[in-house]
């Protein structure tokens, strides 16, 4: 994609309008066609902060106009629609935000695209939920909708559209909309934390680090998100740490309802967590609770190099009882000497270290040095990450995986 003399050119080949050129095009129904001026961002985002003042009644609306003209569409989605609602805001504030820079946003499309596959999504109803969409910031908007702004967000719904369905056609070519796996292991390691281990088929190619959407029959059409904790096998076979949220329909079937043989459906691998193996530098790791998952796939992965860097791994839950794969780590950490497993807990009375994982990390060395990779609960994110930078790590040698957003 390129950017010259003012016009943005999408991967579709079509073309964004910048603020120094024009075209014609067509608005929705409902409102005047006719000649229009360049795509106005921040004239999108003024319509978009009013609309959304509306709180939950947009989605409410959208969906059900949506099922209501098209009720077709209503079996791509839960029975409950509470989390739905708030995945249609999120994408839509992202997209908004990054309407005007497309090098950030198009790969943003791409995934969603692709993504939108395992719930079944097809290339028709594309013109569905655009229609609906138009009618919903139409509703909203009241006297302020004019046909220049109609036309604003036509325009850009296009280009959404054309980005997402291009990327779901060429990724029909190489893999499946999801796999199915099979559950050949289920360990209970602590009373809210359940590992399972899971053949899917066909073969699944991932790169330590990332995450699939799991879906289980007990919970149809709701998908959540978690992290293989190894690196690719042999067997094929991949591991997940599932811990116990309150109020989440899918974790709490997969660690109270899940036997061996049960069959889930797993989303397609996601996720820019990567190992950056080319940095020479040696590694800290911090992780909580079942954060733990994608940085444990990277020491696997660490483990293959020929020659591995100096890894710490800082291990950290609220109670001793929450160590629920200590025992792996310490195995690992007898059989290679340049990896160092440092457990700890937040509450309680515990042998080893005592303390938030923030204020652990930084009493046990300087890490300026070193590539970052922090995984977990967003506060403990987002607190390591600020003590690091504060303290000298470059914020380009920092990798986060916030498991905050894959939570109800």
């Amino acid at each position: 994609m390129q950017e010259l003399d003012g016009v943005v050119r999408w991967p579709s080949g079509r073309i964004a309008p910048s603020r120094r050129s024009a075209h014609r095009r067509t608005v929705s129904p409902g409102t005047s066609r006719g000649e229009a001026g360049p795509l106005d961002a921040a004239r999108l985002r003024e319509s978009f902060a009013r609309v959304s003042m509306h709180g939950d009644e947009v989605p409410l609306f959208f969906y059900s106009d949506l099922f209501i003209k098209h009720p077709e569409t209503r079996e791509l989605f839960p029975v409950s629609m509470a989390a739905q609602r708030g995945h249609l805001v999120e994408a839509l504030v992202r997209i908004v935000s990054q309407v005007d820079r497309v090098a950030e946003l198009t790969p943003f499309l791409q995934g969603l695209g692709r993504d939108h596959r395992k719930f079944g999504a097809l290339a028709g109803h594309y013109g569905a939920v655009g229609a609906s969409l138009m009618t919903t910031l139409q509703h909203f908007s009241g006297p302020s909708w004019t046909p220049e702004l109609a036309a604003d967000w036509a325009a850009a719904y296009e280009l959404i559209a054309s980005v997402m369905s291009s990327a779901a056609r060429e990724d029909e070519q190489v893999r499946p909309p999801w796999w199915r796996g099979t559950v050949v292991s289920c360990e209970h390691r602590a009373f809210d934390i359940a590992v399972l281990f899971v053949r899917p088929e066909p073969r699944m190619d991932y790169v330590p680090g990332q995450s699939v959407a799991i879906e289980t029959a007990m919970r149809p059409k709701l998908w959540r998100y978690y992290s293989m904790a190894n690196a690719p096998r042999d067997d094929g076979t991949a591991e997940f740490h599932v811990r116990l949220i309150d109020g989440g329909a899918v974790s709490m079937a997969l660690t109270a309802a899940t036997s061996v043989g049960a069959e889930l459906k797993l989303g397609p691998p996601v996720g820019v967590l990567r190992l950056d193996t080319a940095s020479g530098r040696d590694i800290l790791m911090v992780a909580g609770s079942t954060g733990l998952a994608p940085l444990k796939a990277m020491l696997e992965q660490v483990a293959a190099l020929r020659q591995p860097p100096r890894v710490h791994l800082f291990f950290g839950t609220r109670h001793a009882d929450g160590l629920y794969d200590l025992l792996s780590l310490e195995k690992m950490e007898a059989e290679h000497p340049w990896l160092t497993v440092v457990p700890t807990v937040s509450a309680g009375r515990f042998a080893g270290q005592v303390g938030t994982l923030g204020d652990v990390v930084m009493r046990n060395g300087t890490w300026s040095g070193r590539d970052a990779y922090i995984a977990g609960p967003t506060e403990m994110v987002k607190e390591t990450t600020s003590r690091l930078a504060s303290a000298g790590v470059p914020v380009t040698q920092i990798h986060v995986e916030d498991f905050g957003w894959s939570e109800p």
